[in-house]
């Protein structure tokens, strides 16, 4: 049943690209939105685009990958927003190499990122979603997560994170929480720009080589994943759990 009373959404890594087109769009969709990134300053410009069109939004500073940091994060969006029962877990980092370059450290930021961060969200969410009898979860996945070249860590831990999402879907099903995983393929952002300057092409060339082998013949923009994630969260998708969506421009081998 609809309800009258305004969602609340934490997006993290949302001060940009994904993030913050996410955060934009659950906005629009009247949802209020914790936009949560390592730095809280970085946040300023999505929250000012947000409360400017008249939306409710607050920006919170956080290392997702450390449990004391994240347990006092959502205890302040409860706070000052209200309980989430929308969680978008989209922070993420690139420490590309190929194996035998790839270090410990490289292996363990990739891994604490993306999967301690989500398991740490998920968990400190879940209470709110299960007193609230609603909760949507979205996590980030990737093509990557099929394997790529150069991408050990990042690629296991988006593959990861899809086991978590089906996991998380029969856990908390009962309690009115779905979980699914958004996985997007070639998208313009920062990320992808780091990873055109590791193979040593420039931006541009880099994305028309991309588009050329993708169905729809263009790369991917933020707002490309933020809609798909705005599905994911609506009250309306209640019986999608535990899917996970590629939004890549084409099917993927």
């Amino acid at each position: 049943m609809p309800t009258t009373e305004q969602r609340v959404a934490i997006v993290t890594g949302g001060a940009r690209g994904i993030g913050a087109a996410t955060a934009v769009r659950l906005a629009a969709e009247g949802r209020a939105v914790a936009v949560l990134d390592l730095d809280e300053s970085a946040c300023a410009d999505v929250v000012e685009k947000i409360t400017a069109a008249g939306g409710r939004a607050l920006a919170v500073g956080c290392d997702v990958s450390d449990t004391e940091q994240v347990e006092a994060a959502v205890a302040r969006v409860a706070d000052e927003l209200g309980a989430p029962t929308v969680l978008v877990n989209n922070a993420g980092v690139l420490r590309d190499n190929l194996l035998f370059k790839m270090s410990d450290s490289d292996w363990d930021t990739v891994m604490n990122v993306h999967l301690r961060g989500a398991f740490l969200m998920s968990r400190a969410c879940q209470k709110h979603m299960v007193d609230a009898g609603f909760g949507r979860i979205v996590n980030l996945s990737s093509s990557s997560a099929l394997g790529n070249r150069g991408q050990a860590n990042y690629a296991a831990a988006k593959a990861g994170l899809q086991g978590f999402t089906k996991t998380l879907a029969k856990e908390l099903g009962k309690f009115g929480i779905t979980a699914n995983a958004v996985a997007p393929g070639f998208i313009v952002t920062d990320m992808t720009a780091a990873t055109a300057a590791r193979v040593g092409m420039g931006f541009e060339d880099f994305q028309k080589a991309a588009a050329s082998q993708i169905p729809v013949q263009r790369v991917g923009r933020p707002e490309d994943i933020a809609n798909a994630i705005a599905f994911f969260t609506g009250e309306e998708a209640g019986f999608v759990s535990g899917q996970v969506l590629y939004v890549a421009g084409g099917p993927l081998d």
